[in-house]
């Protein structure tokens, strides 16, 4: 059985798919978060800067063309255990511009336009392309969104999923592929509209979640999911009302404020990095359970928490999968 962002590719190359799309055209040129980038052939390479883009390239079927990985939130997905092991990472979180460049990268792949992007903290793309090394950040993280603010940026509209399906066209394009790319899609959409009619299915009223991401330490405010960003999106589709009111990414806010939305289930992340202790999930269902304040919410005291990969929480092909993780677990709010 082909797991389920490699059967796209399957399927195209067994001719089972959609009808087969002509090669890409080049010279292609794309506008890319405010700056626009042409190829003139599909790269040889490329590094990336972002687990994000490193799945799309996977899911495409393009893991030979990664020479480079960095900035890991948690394991990449099971199907792609063998080969991401070949495939160099220069750093856990946030590599070094040198690192980046001494790979010679026909392309570097990005993520957020916090590490490469106007104010990078990698480097500018503007440095990348002096070295004639073009740069692609995936839309999802620019589409609706204004990343002058703060290293997450502040959402200006709801982020939607037709942003990750953008970046995978437009990387299957890139890399003379465009077939895979739309098949791909398709299947993403697919189990997309499933998730969702299963949840309106439950008929769920006034039922809210809150999404937390990590805390710089375990006693004060959390991160925890804004009004639009991936989480958000997840909560509307599934009508869930989001009991946090700010729009930036992810925002702090006081467990007193969180006890008193009381919402209906916690949705806490699980990773393997630990830049800070609440990375540990452990450590973080430890706390809610002992916590004078955050332990008398109803869905602890229920166990109606929900543990996800940190890195569905972001924009990325993961949302899907996350979406159906949350539908199945949707009906135990009615008990």
């Amino acid at each position: 059985m082909y797991p389920k962002f490699l059967l796209a590719s399957a399927l195209c190359a067994t001719g089972l798919g959609v009808a087969a799309q002509a090669d890409t055209t080049y010279p292609l040129t794309l506008e890319n978060c405010g700056s626009e980038v042409t190829f003139d052939k599909a790269p040889e390479t490329t590094v990336t800067v972002g687990q994000a883009a490193t799945e799309v390239l996977y899911a495409l079927g393009l893991g030979e063309k990664v020479t480079g990985t960095s900035v890991w939130f948690t394991k990449v997905l099971p199907e792609f255990e063998e080969l991401n092991a070949g495939v160099e990472r220069l750093a856990d979180n946030d590599p070094s511009f040198e690192s980046v460049v001494a790979k010679r990268p026909g392309l570097v792949s990005v993520q957020y336009e916090w590490h490469v992007g106007p104010q990078g903290i990698v480097a500018t793309r503007e440095q990348f392309s002096d070295l004639g090394i073009p740069t692609y950040v995936l839309p999802a993280d620019c589409v609706g969104k204004d990343n002058t603010k703060g290293s997450d940026g502040t959402r200006l509209e709801m982020y939607e999923m037709s942003s990750v399906y953008r970046g995978i066209e437009e990387m299957a394009q890139i890399f003379n592929v465009p077939e895979r790319g739309t098949e791909l899609v398709a299947s993403l959409k697919a189990r997309e509209t499933a998730a969702i009619e299963t949840a309106k299915a439950l008929d769920l009223t006034d039922s809210s979640a809150v999404f937390w991401f990590s805390s710089a330490e375990m006693d004060i405010d959390p991160y925890v999911a804004g009004q639009a960003g991936a989480p958000a999106y997840m909560m509307e589709a599934l009508g869930l009302r989001n009991v946090i009111e700010s729009n930036e990414e992810w925002p702090t806010v006081s467990w007193e404020t969180i006890a008193r939305a009381n919402p209906s289930v916690i949705v806490v992340a699980r990773m393997e990095r630990r830049r800070f202790e609440a990375d540990d999930v452990e450590k973080k269902l430890e706390f809610l359970r002992t916590d004078p304040v955050a332990s008398q919410m109803d869905a602890v005291k229920n166990d109606r928490i929900v543990i996800l990969d940190a890195h569905a929480m972001d924009p990325s092909i993961r949302n899907i999968s996350a979406l159906e993780t949350l539908a199945e677990a949707l009906p135990a709010l009615d008990q």
